[in-house]
């Protein structure tokens, strides 16, 4: 049995569905797993995603470094890059023994890195060749294999290309979807450029949740407040997943997130501070540095009162030499907002 089984207590795709109502996009360089550590004090529901990792790097590289995670994390998915079945699924079986509890493909990310490597959003050109890497995937993987794509790229047309892409992958077995509601511009448009200037089209991704009721769609992409998670699931989809926003301002998305699910678990900032003191203190005690740590936690008190004097304290302080919890300390001193 898979960990996030015996930690749930549920089958894991009911897992995947449950957790998908509100989940923390990955984002490379940011949701790491002290990140991710962070995130689940605030939201004991919320499915949190790795950083998009290669499956040449996942197959060749350093595993414990690329695929440990706290116990704590769970419900967490594992996020693959690539486009060869026989990699992805070396990496997933590889990836086996980690527990994850959803295995994720990318077919979204349009860096001109992840082009060239013939993976990310150029994928939605290829449907099924997306839809042969999943079933291939899906042999290896005792947990839901889902898909995270965009509406379409470039000159496609996004209200033919879309169904045709979700049909053709959920028939190699996918039933999970998680849609950023944007083109993706391979050509023209840097990736932070493509995550904002593409209109968004909410309707169409709504629609597809109508024109696919078996399947279990999430949508992605400028959801900024839980007001909006909430707009999207009473019009029906399934989920929401939240990115820059969960990172730059994690309280006012994940404090509270939780009554999504019914349950009342919404703990004070300073909670969550005192929650993270043991944590850092084990990373410290292995050798860590400090800021590799608060450098996730410097939203946390974004609109409150001391919050300008966390964030430098800690931006000053925890990069120094032998910085520890007393910076931490130091930095809670102008703190006194609660949610």
């Amino acid at each position: 049995m898979m960990a996030g089984q015996e930690v749930t207590g549920k089958s894991t795709d009911s897992v995947v569905r449950d957790a998908a109502r509100l989940s923390v996009a990955p984002m490379m360089d940011w949701t790491d797993r002290h990140c991710r550590f962070f995130h689940r004090l605030m939201s004991r529901r919320a499915m949190l995603y790795t950083e998009m990792v290669t499956a040449p790097a996942v197959i060749h590289g350093p595993k414990p470094r690329l695929l440990d995670f706290s116990p704590q994390e769970h419900p967490i998915a594992l996020q693959l890059g690539g486009s060869d079945p026989r990699e992805l699924a070396a990496a997933v079986r590889i990836a086996r023994e980690w527990g994850y509890d959803e295995i994720n493909l990318n077919v979204g990310c349009p860096s001109d890195r992840v082009q060239s490597g013939c993976f990310g959003a150029v994928l939605m050109e290829r449907p099924q060749l997306v839809a042969d890497c999943v079933s291939a995937m899906i042999a290896e993987s005792p947990v839901p294999v889902t898909v995270k794509c965009r509406i379409g790229v470039d000159e496609q047309q996004p209200e033919a290309v879309l169904p045709d892409f979700l049909d053709r992958v959920s028939r190699a077995g996918v039933r999970h979807f998680i849609i950023h509601a944007r083109k993706a511009w391979l050509q023209g448009l840097s990736p932070k450029e493509n995550r904002e200037i593409p209109p968004l089209d909410y309707p169409l991704v709504h629609q597809m949740k109508r024109d696919f009721p078996h399947l279990s769609l999430c949508l992605n992409g400028g959801v900024t407040t839980l007001a909006g998670v909430r707009s999207h699931l009473e019009a029906g989809m399934d989920g929401v997943m939240v990115g820059r926003a969960a990172y730059h301002d994690p309280a006012s998305i994940l404090i509270g997130a939780d009554a999504l699910w019914g349950e009342d678990h919404a703990p004070d900032p300073l909670a969550v501070v005192a929650g993270m003191r043991p944590y850092i203190a084990r990373h410290l005690a292995g050798g860590g540095r400090l800021h590799q740590i608060t450098r996730h936690m410097l939203g946390l008190f974004t609109g409150r009162a001391g919050a300008r004097h966390w964030r430098r304290m800690l931006s000053e302080g925890a990069s120094r030499e032998g910085a520890g919890l007393e910076v931490i300390d130091r930095a809670l001193e102008g703190v006194t907002a609660t949610v």
